[in-house]
């Protein structure tokens, strides 16, 4: 019987109480099960502040507010939108400590949501509609069909992978591939400060999008050469005329599955994890082909890290297992890829800042 048991005695019902220690740990376990219940019902509405980001990143909300508080009535006017309703999403926002409404419908943008703004040198904004694509939070919304088949949930969406949707949907591809391509900036960063490479060499950018890495080697390493290298509708929309001398760089269409161009040094960032093994193994060895006497390989990808501390590579390799073939790789993983591909680790260096490590590779 129950800690409330019941007996008859002589026709009537009799109820024994509980103990002291029996209410004290019914009362303990009551509040464990509540306290589970609130997480995961947060975490299953956690989806909502990403939905919130897009809409201010859409309306270019961080952007009015650059200059100081404004009230939510004159920001909606500025951007064609419903107070009331621009007002509950500012709200929500702001118990992230992106913006904060300092006076009763006035808001204020924080140190935490200052990238945002178009202007900010490390603006993620375009990364954020990348992001938060419709495609992306549809294919996410399909995620049991990839745990229980392995495929991703794009194609149950869509009848086509991923690149190709956006291959025949121009603006979400182009939303997606500028917003990945201003997203990587700030990894690009670090990855030219750190990266060692010889003075005078061909550097080859394989799946480079829109050449912002490329740029950015190049404007800080006066002695390079550099390379594009990316599907051709991709490449149309490339960056590297920023460059003042355009005698050090060429674009290349192509795809790296079938050959990429002759270099001294292959870099491949945010590229591996988009694909499954067998083809991640194609485009090294297509780069081991390609590449000179004494040249490398360098990977500037997420490695994922043992154990169960939280961190970015596994939400993101979520992400992978939705849209592509792909996925985030532990260190094992990576030498298992490159030894199949005649390669081998020189050095592995962790983020320094960032979230991406760097894998440097050379010809077994």
């Amino acid at each position: 019987m129950g800690i409330f048991s019941g007996r008859r005695s002589q026709g009537s019902l009799h109820y024994s109480t509980p103990t002291a220690g029996l209410r004290e740990a019914l009362t303990e376990e009551i509040a464990k099960d509540r306290e589970s219940a609130r997480f995961l019902t947060a975490e299953a509405n956690g989806y909502v502040y990403a939905c919130c980001l897009r809409v201010v990143a859409q309306l270019g909300v961080a952007d009015l507010l650059a200059d100081g508080p404004v009230h939510v009535g004159q920001l909606a006017t500025r951007v064609s939108a419903d107070e009331d309703a621009l007002y509950r999403v500012l709200r929500l926002l702001a118990t992230r400590g992106i913006c904060w409404e300092t006076d009763s419908r006035v808001f204020v943008l924080m140190e935490r949501g200052a990238s945002l703004r178009s202007d900010s040198r490390f603006s993620v904004r375009e990364g954020v509609l990348a992001a938060t694509t419709p495609a992306i939070y549809r294919a996410g919304g399909e995620l049991l069909h990839a745990v229980t088949t392995g495929e991703p949930a794009v194609n149950h969406v869509f009848g086509e992978p991923l690149f190709d949707y956006f291959g025949s949907h121009p603006s979400d591809g182009a939303e997606f591939h500028t917003g990945m391509g201003r997203y990587s900036v700030i990894e690009s960063e670090y990855f030219v400060r750190e990266c060692r490479l010889p003075e005078t060499c061909t550097v080859v950018d394989v799946g480079g999008g829109q050449g912002s890495l490329l740029l950015m080697m190049l404007q800080r390493h006066r002695g390079l050469h550099g390379v594009l290298f990316d599907l051709p509708q991709v490449i149309a929309r490339h960056r590297m005329g920023e460059l003042e001398d355009a005698g050090r760089w060429k674009a290349v269409g192509g795809s790296f599955f079938e050959a990429v161009p002759a270099g001294d040094v292959y870099m491949l960032q945010y590229v591996l994890h988009n694909w499954d093994d067998q083809r991640c193994v194609q485009i090294l060895r297509n780069c081991r082909r390609g590449m000179s006497p004494g040249g490398r390989v360098i990977i500037h990808d997420m490695i994922v890290p043992p154990g169960n501390e939280p961190d970015q590579s596994k939400v993101l390799d979520i992400v992978m297992l939705s849209i592509v073939t792909g996925r985030e790789r532990t260190q094992q993983e990576f030498e298992h890829l490159l030894h199949a591909a005649g390669l081998r680790i020189v050095t592995i260096t962790p983020p320094a800042l960032g979230a991406l490590s760097t894998i440097e590779a050379e010809a077994l």
